[in-house]
Formats: C-alpha cells, sequence, structure tokens
C-alpha cells in the first residue's frame, strides 16, 4: 500500500511556482494577485481563506482579502465583484462559499468574469472543462487529477467510481476522469443517493473517488484488492481526545480499507492540500494570460 502525500505534493507545487513567480518578477512582469471576498465568520471558511492568505506569501503572490458581516447585502456584494472585474492589478479572485442565505451563490458565481474565476465554478469555465477546452478547472478536482498523475497511478481503460454528483467535486472529476487524457481515459460511474446496489458496483472499480460527505461510508467489504482510494471527505466529527473536541473524518475508513488498497489519500494530508494550491496554479495562470489572453 502507498500511501498518496498531499501534503508533500502540494508543497512541491507551490514550491515550483515561487520559482517560477521569481522569473516573471526578475524579467519585469509583477507578482501575481489574489483577492478573496470572506462574509461572516463561519469557521471553516476563516481557517479555508487564512490558508490561501499563507500560500500566496509562499508562493510570492499579492493576496487582498475583502471582509463582510452576515448582513451584506446581495447588491453590495455583487458591486464588489464589480469593481474586482474592473480592476488590472487583480489576476483572479474567490468568493468563500457558503454565503448566508439570502443571497444567491448561483447568481455571485455568475457575476464574477470568467477569465478571473480561478475557483473554477463559473458556467463558462465548467462548460469548457467538459468538452475538454482550455479553462481554469476547480480546485479540488483539480488537485485530485495532478496527485494521480504525480503517482502515476495507471488511470486508462480503469474502472473509476466517484461516490457523490456535487458541482464542485463529483460532477467535474467525473468528467477529468473520461477525458483523453493522462489522468484520464477512465470508465466512469457516478454514484449518489438515488443509485442502487452501491457496495457491488465499489466493489468493482479499480479507483474509488469518495466524495459523499458521509464518515467512514466506505468500508473494506466495499473495496477490491489492490484498489485506488481517493477521500475527498473532511467531516468534522466529535472527539473529546483532541484540544479543539473534534477531528476530520473522511468518507472511508480508513484504518480497515488501506491493507486492501494499492494506493489511498488520508484525512487529513490527502486530497486537502492539493485544494490550496491547485488555485495558486489557477491564480498563476491567470497572471501569465496563459488561458484567457
Amino acid at each position: 500500500m502507498t500511501l498518496i502525500d498531499g501534503k508533500k505534493v502540494a508543497d512541491d507545487i507551490k514550491r515550483e511556482i515561487a520559482a517560477e513567480v521569481e522569473q516573471m518578477v526578475a524579467s519585469g512582469m509583477r507578482r501575481p494577485h489574489l483577492a478573496a471576498i470572506l462574509v461572516g465568520h463561519d469557521g471553516g471558511s476563516e481557517t479555508y481563506v487564512a490558508n490561501k492568505v499563507k500560500a500566496c506569501e509562499v508562493c510570492g503572490f499579492r493576496s487582498t482579502l475583502i471582509r463582510y458581516e452576515d448582513d451584506v447585502t446581495e447588491e453590495e456584494l455583487l458591486s464588489a465583484i464589480d469593481r474586482l472585474n474592473a480592476d488590472p492589478e487583480v489576476d483572479g479572485f474567490i468568493v468563500q462559499l457558503p454565503l448566508p442565505r439570502h443571497i444567491s451563490e448561483q447568481k455571485i458565481i455568475e457575476a464574477i468574469d470568467y477569465r478571473k474565476d480561478v475557483d473554477g465554478f463559473h458556467p463558462i469555465n465548467v462548460g469548457r472543462m467538459s468538452i475538454g477546452l482550455p479553462c481554469y478547472v476547480s480546485a479540488t478536482p483539480s488537485g485530485i487529477i495532478e496527485l494521480l498523475r504525480r503517482y502515476e497511478v495507471p488511470t486508462r481503460g480503469a474502472d473509476c467510481v466517484v461516490l457523490g454528483r456535487s458541482n464542485i467535486v463529483g460532477k467535474p472529476v467525473a468528467s477529468l476522469m473520461m477525458q483523453k487524457a493522462n489522468p484520464g481515459n477512465a470508465t466512469v460511474t457516478v454514484l449518489h443517493s438515488a443509485s442502487r446496489d452501491i457496495a457491488e458496483r465499489c466493489r468493482q472499480a479499480d479507483i474509488i473517488i469518495a466524495a459523499i460527505g458521509q464518515p467512514g461510508f466506505v468500508t473494506a467489504d466495499m473495496v477490491k484488492p489492490g484498489a485506488t482510494i481517493i477521500d475527498v471527505g473532511t467531516t468534522r466529527v466529535p472527539d473529546a481526545s483532541r484540544k479543539s473536541g473534534f477531528r476530520l473524518s473522511g468518507d472511508v475508513d480508513f484504518e480497515a480499507v488501506a491493507p486492501k488498497c494499492a494506493y489511498i489519500t488520508p484525512v487529513p494530508g490527502g486530497v486537502g492540500p492539493m485544494t490550496i494550491c491547485s488555485l495558486m496554479k489557477n491564480t498563476l495562470l491567470a497572471a501569465k494570460k496563459e488561458i484567457y489572453k
């Protein structure tokens, strides 16, 4: 069994980005600039945005954080997006989700200039990705593909099961695994809450990508020997032995499943670190105008 070390891969990629940024600056280009809009004080969002700011420092980027309280109006948020869209000094920006209920997340996503949409959520980027055109690929699916690439996990002709059909992970990673690429060229089955015979279908899979949000959902009897397991789950579960009072749990029963696998990602330290470094890669692409002129 090989443990896929997402933290190490992410650190390697950030060093590669930092070296490229210094070459850009030495040649007279300005540093890439990533902005983030954070609404309210959700603990998970606060941590995630703080980690993005730290990653910008490591990569040599400029970063700007714009904060609003929970009672910000949709109009105020749309105005802030308009300003970032028009700012030539900002290469890419994100609006951290989730947003308060009185704000339409879809309206916010569609208001972002797709050329600065480094989260890869705008319908234009999603559509271009689905047909294999250059675009900003959403961060978690992009990170998964990069892990498979760097660990040289064979995907051509592989039976791949994706657990979950979210717009952020399930659907885009299924599309990427199907494309004529390496990694890719897999035969993909997407399973979800209405699917039948989930355990049996998982047992036939060479690769399982679990993004269903249910701690410990994938058990040892659902995994065939030699399979590759990518665990996207990050659910907080109570743990009295921890100072925080909780621990992060993946969608896979790691202790029971790991001995059967050829490759497996841990939680934490697997897919999670790749998400932020994928955002950094998209920001670098935006600064270099490599996707959209």
